[in-house]
Formats: structure tokens, sequence, C-alpha cells
């Protein structure tokens, strides 16, 4: 971050704090600019060489710190989750991130542009213009053969590689008839419509169809399941809503602990998420997976005042009114993931303005090399 002379902030894409660089300015507005580093002057002691050849100005953007040092990423992460904490709820906290096992190419999706001559590309930054790629630092190993792959014709070709079984793309098409979808090998053989994923995470097993969410780096369901189930606590005969629950990645878990005493609501919009859920927990009678949208209306007819509510919105946070309805059934406890520190710091100030208050924080760093982090709270309700 800079300042131009006349006092307008302006934020610097590859270059690192306390360097000396020379800016290429490529967004301005009346209160703040936008700029890449294109030469280093004076450089940090935690800058590196990316190992990506698109991490430069002009390039993929991908990753925003290819450049970084891992301890130059948490450190930075963990003090703009305080920042946020801070300027948005009112929380002090030091915030210190946890990175996972050092595993090169640990990401497991990656969603691809398709340019003119069929190549598999990502986007540059802050733009729709397309970089073709031949190579993914950060992804999967495997997806070189579809990098290989002309895909003509297709619109957008989401690779995949979870858990068991060989990875495959999730092609989407814009035809004269609308959009349709299929499901292709690496080198663009069609595949069975009914292909789905296998997952195994700490003893749980998941049925992931190919249009259902699932956490992108290899090892993060498994980290956020262990963080889930230690703040959420619970007990035989509880009862728990899981709020934008997916395929049951919590919920399942849950569902067992509670026993046959208790009871799992699991509340997703997604039908297809809902199918996987549903499969998923196939003889959990405890088990109830609701496809509802989460509103306040889902969170009246779903949660009450000894209830443990776990929450994993998308990144947009808490859609409107579920905050106050939350308040107004006031569960016991709250577990709330989240993927947006932003976000998350302002559904907690709503929180915190009805009596809850954070006990506990973890935050992980699910997207290395990227400005993104993933974030579990437990609230206590004390009012």
């Amino acid at each position: 971050m800079g300042h131009l002379v006349d006092g307008r902030v302006v934020f610097v894409r590859y270059g690192l704090p306390g360097e000396l660089v020379r800016v290429r300015l490529n967004e301005m507005t009346t209160k703040f600019a936008r700029g890449d580093a294109t030469e280093i002057i004076e450089a940090s002691a935690q800058r590196v060489t990316p190992r990506c050849p698109y991490a430069h100005p002009g390039g993929c953007g991908g990753c925003d710190f290819q450049h970084a040092s891992l301890e130059a990423q948490l450190s930075w992460k963990g003090a703009l989750v305080a920042e946020h904490l801070r300027r948005i709820a009112g929380e002090e906290r030091t915030v210190e991130v946890t990175t996972l096992a050092l595993t090169p190419h640990a990401r497991t999706r990656l969603r691809c542009g398709v340019d003119e001559e069929g190549r598999l590309a990502l986007r540059r930054y802050r733009s729709s213009d397309l970089v073709a790629i031949s190579s993914c630092e950060v992804a999967d190993e495997r997806f070189a053969d579809a990098l290989a792959t002309p895909w003509h014709g297709a619109d957008e070709v989401e690779l995949r590689a979870i858990g068991d079984g060989e990875p495959f793309a999730h092609v989407r098409r814009v035809t004269d008839r609308g959009t349709v979808f299929e499901l292709c090998s690496l080198g663009g053989t069609p595949l069975d419509p009914s292909t789905h994923s296998r997952v195994a995470v700490d003893g749980h097993y998941y049925s992931v169809s190919p249009r259902s969410f699932w956490q992108s780096h290899r090892d993060a369901p498994a980290a956020l399941l262990r963080v889930v189930l230690e703040f959420a606590d619970v007990a035989a005969g509880d009862h728990v809503v899981d709020l934008y629950s997916g395929v049951g990645l919590f919920s399942i878990p849950l569902a067992r602990r509670v026993g046959a005493g208790g009871q799992v609501v699991a509340v997703e919009a997604s039908p297809y998420a809902v199918r996987d859920a549903r499969t998923n927990g196939d003889g959990l009678r405890q088990l109830r997976v609701r496809e509802w949208s989460v509103t306040p209306r889902a969170i009246n007819d779903a949660v009450a005042p000894g209830d443990v509510v776990v929450l994993d919105p998308p990144r947009v946070g808490l859609g409107k009114g579920v905050a106050a309805a939350l308040l107004r059934r006031a569960p016991r406890r709250l577990v709330y993931v989240s993927c947006d520190a932003a976000t998350f710091a302002r559904d907690l100030a709503a929180l915190a303005s009805g009596g809850y208050v954070l006990r506990d924080l973890r935050v992980f760093d699910l997207f290395p090399k990227t400005e993104h982090v993933e974030l579990v709270g437990v609230l206590d309700f004390t009012a």
C-alpha cells in the first residue's frame, strides 16, 4: 500500500510491506487507486520467487501471494482478520492463522473459462479477460491432462479431484436451447451422468454430486469438521440445527453424536446437496434434511432456545433477517463457519448486540497464496 501526492491510498498488487517498488496504476477513483508493482527496487526479506509462471502483472488473478513467504502470508492474514473484527465488530483479539499440511497442489476443484482456441483459462485480476494456462501451481497435478485437452464449445469447465476415484470435468455449454451440463473425463470423453465423488472424512463417508459444494482444499473438510465438533460439544439427546448444511459434512457426524434420543435438522437450499445429504445420512433416523432456504421463517420453524446451531453460509454471510431471527429464538450456542472475515465480523456484531459472546475463534489458511481464510467461531448466549 502507498499514497498518491494528493493523499489517496494506492493498493499495490505484487508488492510487500516495506518494499520500494515502481507501480503502474490501473484503476483510479476519487478515494483510492489500484496498481501493480512492475519493478522491485528494494525487496523485502519475505519476498520469494513465484513458482507459477502466470503470477505477474497482467497474468492470472487467482493467487495474490505467490511472491510472499508462508510466514508473511499468515502474518498478513491474521492482521487482516483482527482488523475486521476490531473495526466492524468492536472485538479486540489477536489472531493466529493455522496452516494445514504443506501439501503442494492441494486444490481439488478448479473452475476454468475456455478461450477462443478451446484452452482452459483463468481470469485476470478484477477482470473478465481470460489467461490460458497449461499448469496450476496450487491445483491437483492430475488436472494436467485437462489443461492439455481442447474444450471447444464449452463455456466453463470445473475440474474435480475430490476423494476417491478418477478426477473428472463438469462442463457447462450455452446452446440455443439453454444451458447444458455434462460430465467428462479429463481428456474430454463423456462419462455416465450419475458420476459422483466419494470422500472419506475422519471415518465418515460422503457422496458428492458434481453440482454440490465441497471444500476446495484437500485437507479442509477434516480440519473444519474437527473444530466444529469440538466447538459444538454436543452429547446424546441434544438437538442441533445445521444451517447451510450442504451434503452433510457436519450434520452426519453430529447426528451420530446426539444418538437416537437426539435430533439434527439440516437446512439446505440446493436440491443437489439435499439429495446427497439424504443419501449420506441414510439410516440415521435422528437426521432430518430439509430443502429450505435459510430465512427467518426457516429459523422460526427449526430452532429452539436450547439448541446448538451450526452455520456455514456462503461468502455473503447470513441472509437478510437471519441474525435477527436467531436472536429471537436464542439457541444456547452458535458455531459459525465463514470464508469471509468481513461478513463474519458484520454478523458477529449483530449477534453480539443480542447477547452472544465470541468464546473462541480458529482461523485456517485453506486458500494458500491468496488473501482468503476460513474462520470458525463459537458464540454462547449469555443474556
